[in-house]
């Protein structure tokens, strides 16, 4: 059978509320059947922190030290924990939920997904695996669904991608009108001293056991490869990886007019405005 065929975009950098108002108007057009299932690749300029659809602003950032970074803050249509966006490349991939390539369950949808970027950091000499289920790490323990830290990164959930132990994407996921759209951060570099200035921590931890504490647990390409990678080599790699795993052919496109149009209201209306910004 003759593999169907997805739209890819490289969409380059946009700030925070340009980003998500995108990949919500794509979501739209491909649930209308307007647009095929697409794999983005994007970066964000100036950096932002991205804040979980259910977190509370106020209680999880230092919205101060943001501003005084030039740090944007824009809540995503998805879940899970705050990430900032700086020295990354996100991809954001959307289709109907009951395509075989990603249908199931959350996790098994996670599984699918992370194969793909398993398969394009292996392109890049990376070897990644994946999570292993709550359950199977300890199961007489019930995977919570928050964490006491605010931070995206400091723990993996099922089957995200590690190397040597340590989280190296960043996914969140969230699913409407019969479209799932899973986007996530692949950290090309970190600067952890900034990651860490940017959150709320528990009262009581020191600047250093927070530095100690996310270095144990996230690495990015540049300390796995022991060089700089460009946005450009990740995007190349991930686009042969998604089409390996996945099965499908990836044809570079366009974002149509009528995306275009529908993510410059979002902007205005939803991403770019406080009230859903502060909103939980």
């Amino acid at each position: 059978m003759t593999p169907p065929t997805w739209r890819f975009l490289d969409s380059g950098a946009a700030d925070g509320a340009s980003n998500m108002a995108l990949d919500e108007a794509i979501m739209r057009a491909v649930a209308a059947g307007r647009v095929p299932p697409t794999l983005r690749v994007y970066a964000w300029q100036p950096p932002c922190l991205s804040l979980g659809r259910f977190q509370a602003l106020e209680q999880q950032v230092d919205v101060a030290a943001c501003q005084r970074q030039g740090i944007d803050v824009v809540r995503r249509p998805s879940g899970g924990g705050a990430v900032l966006h700086d020295r990354e490349l996100t991809y954001s991939l959307t289709a109907p939920e009951s395509d075989p390539r990603v249908a199931g369950s959350v996790v098994e949808s996670y599984r699918r997904i992370s194969a793909g970027l398993v398969q394009g950091l292996a392109r890049l000499g990376v070897t990644a695996e994946l999570a292993e289920p709550a359950e199977q790490r300890n199961p007489f323990s019930r995977r919570k669904r928050g964490s006491a830290s605010p931070v995206c990164f400091e723990a993996p959930s099922d089957y995200e991608v590690l190397v040597g132990g340590r989280k190296l994407v960043g996914s969140a996921q969230v699913r409407q009108g019969g479209v799932l759209l899973q986007h996530g951060s692949i950290l090309l570099d970190v600067d952890v001293l900034k990651l860490v200035s940017v959150f709320q921590w528990p009262a009581g931890l020191s600047l250093e056991n927070k530095v100690v504490s996310l270095t144990r647990r996230i690495t990015s390409l540049r300390a796995v490869l022991g060089r700089e990678v460009s946005f450009a080599e990740v995007a190349a790699a991930l686009l042969a990886g998604f089409a390996q795993a996945l099965d499908v052919y990836l044809i570079p496109g366009q974002v149509t007019d009528e995306e275009g149009e529908d993510a410059a209201r979002l902007r205005q209306t939803k991403y770019a405005s406080p009230s859903w910004n502060a909103r939980r």
